[in-house]
């Protein structure tokens, strides 16, 4: 059999609230404009489908890391998720079977070249470059389901060196995580290791060089960075 010529790096992994246990990841889909207010602010105002877009499980770093500012970029902006990992992967998944599948929860950053994306719309490009780009994804410690449940609320917050940025509710998401697995799973085969970071709130903004940024979900923990000056 022919060896292979180039090997890729391992996937990352990364911590749960159980010191023994760590969970790898495959895959990074990402939801739209799933908090109502937030769709407001970036020019939307109605229910329309679930749309995703995705980054590459290499652009996720775990929390409290310490980062170089991005490149291309002069406007960041953070965006505070719920983040879902699958743990049993299915295409066509029922709502009803869909929290079957989740292995656990955390705290996630959904950070945004916003200057990027915003030339990538007037232009009817792709985003990829403005959200698929190096540590474009900061995640909290994983909470199993089989421990916590599955939250349906609980407060979410940003901070940006201790000003608040961003506070909501999970219960303000427009699709469920249920319904947003639901949906994914019509488009594409899920497997174990899909993360799904399903919408930020309201009040997404720019993060500078120097500035640390701290997203947190009740019950869940934080997602930290800081970048450097």
């Amino acid at each position: 059999m022919p060896r292979l010529a180039v090997v890729p790096p391992a996937p990352p992994r990364f911590a749960t609230t159980d010191p023994e246990v760590e969970v790898g990841l495959h895959r990074v889909f990402c939801v739209g404009r799933n908090y109502a207010a937030h769709a407001r602010e970036m020019g939307a105002d109605e229910r329309e489908p679930p749309f995703f877009f995705t980054k590459p499980a290499s652009a996720v770093v775990a929390t409290g890391a310490e980062l170089p500012y991005p490149s291309a970029t002069a406007n960041l902006h953070h965006e505070a998720e719920l983040a879902v990992l699958i743990g049993t992967g299915g295409s066509g998944i029922a709502v009803a079977d869909a929290l079957d599948h989740v292995w656990g929860y955390a705290a996630a950053n959904d950070l945004t070249r916003r200057d990027l994306q915003a030339e990538a719309k007037e232009m009817r490009r792709p985003w990829d470059m403005a959200k698929g780009f190096d540590s474009s994804a900061i995640l909290g410690p994983v909470h199993p389901a089989a421990e916590i449940g599955h939250p349906a609320r609980g407060r979410i917050t940003c901070h940006v060196d201790d000003n608040e940025r961003q506070a909501g509710d999970l219960s303000q998401m427009i699709w469920s995580v249920a319904e947003v697995i639901a949906h994914l799973s019509r488009l594409v085969t899920l497997c174990p290791g899909d993360l799904i970071l399903t919408g930020t709130p309201e009040g997404v903004g720019s993060v500078a060089p120097g500035q640390s940024c701290v997203v947190a979900i009740e019950g869940l923990g934080q997602a930290r960075f800081r970048y450097s000056a």
